[in-house]
C-alpha cells in the first residue's frame, strides 16, 4: 500500500468483513487512502462448500462489517478460494455490486444475465500474481522479469487494440523486503510508459458500463 501512495497511484484492496472488524487500524488506513475496497466475503471461507442460506447470510455480513469500517459499502465481490453455484446469483439478488470478479479465464470484463439482470464481470487472472512465490518463483527478480514481460507485450499489443492486466499482491508474500523491491522496480517500470492507466477495479467497472453498456444480452446467453 505505502509503495502505490508514495507514486500517487490508487489500487483495489480485497477485504474480507471480518478480518477488517479485527483490524480497526488497518481499516482506517484503507479509508483514508483513496482505494476502494472489494469484498472478499465475510471471512476467509470456501463458498463453494456453503448452503445457499449461510452464504447469503455471508454476503450481507460482509457488505455491513465493511461498510462499518470504511464508511461505504464495497460496490465489488470476489470470493476467497472461488465461487459457489449459487454466488453470482446470491449476489445479483443482494443488489449494490456494480461487478464481481468471480471468474479467472479472461481479462477483459463482460456481460453475463442473471436471472433476467445485466451483471458485469470484471475478470481477475491469478498469473501475474505474488502467489507464484515458493511455487516457480523464488526472487524478487524473477517475479519482475515475469511480471514486466507481461506488461511489455500487452503494452505492444495494446497500441492497437487496448488491454488489461491484473497484478495480485498479498502483504504476507511481496511485503517482505526482499521481494517488495521487485514490485518497487515494476511500479517504476510502468510508470515509465506512455497511455497505461492504473486504476481501482471500481473504475474499471465504471468505465465498462458507461462505453460497453449492457447490450440486452449477456455472454452466458
Amino acid at each position: 500500500m505505502r509503495l502505490f501512495q508514495e507514486r500517487g497511484l490508487p489500487m483495489t484492496i480485497f477485504g474480507c468483513g471480518l478480518a477488517m472488524e479485527r483490524n480497526p487500524e488497518a481499516s482506517a488506513a484503507i479509508a483514508k487512502s483513496g482505494f476502494d475496497v472489494c469484498s472478499h466475503g465475510w471471512r476467509w471461507i470456501k463458498h463453494y462448500e456453503l448452503d445457499e442460506a449461510t452464504e447469503r447470510d455471508h454476503i450481507r455480513k460482509a457488505i455491513a462489517a465493511i461498510q462499518k469500517m470504511t464508511g461505504e459499502r464495497p460496490l465489488g465481490w470476489y470470493c476467497r478460494y472461488g465461487p459457489g453455484v449459487n454466488t453470482r446469483r446470491l449476489v445479483v439478488e443482494e443488489g449494490g455490486f456494480l461487478y464481481d470478479s468471480d471468474y479467472y479465464g479472461e481479462e477483459l470484463p463482460f456481460w453475463v444475465t442473471v436471472e433476467g439482470k445485466p451483471q458485469l464481470v470484471v475478470p481477475y487472472s491469478v498469473t501475474n500474481n505474488d502467489g507464484q512465490f515458493g511455487a516457480s518463483i523464488g526472487t524478487s527478480d524473477q517475479w519482475f522479469s515475469f511480471v514486466r514481460d507481461a506488461f511489455d507485450m500487452l503494452y505492444r499489443e495494446g497500441a492497437t487494440r487496448p488491454k488489461m492486466m491484473s497484478i495480485g499482491l498479498h502483504m504476507r508474500l511481496i511485503g517482505h523486503p526482499a521481494r517488495a523491491v521487485g514490485l518497487q522496480r515494476l511500479l517504476d517500470h510502468i510508470q515509465k510508459h506512455e497511455g497505461v492507466w492504473v486504476t481501482r477495479r471500481l473504475d474499471i467497472a465504471r468505465h465498462w458500463i458507461k462505453t460497453h453498456p449492457y447490450p440486452g444480452k449477456g455472454l452466458n446467453e
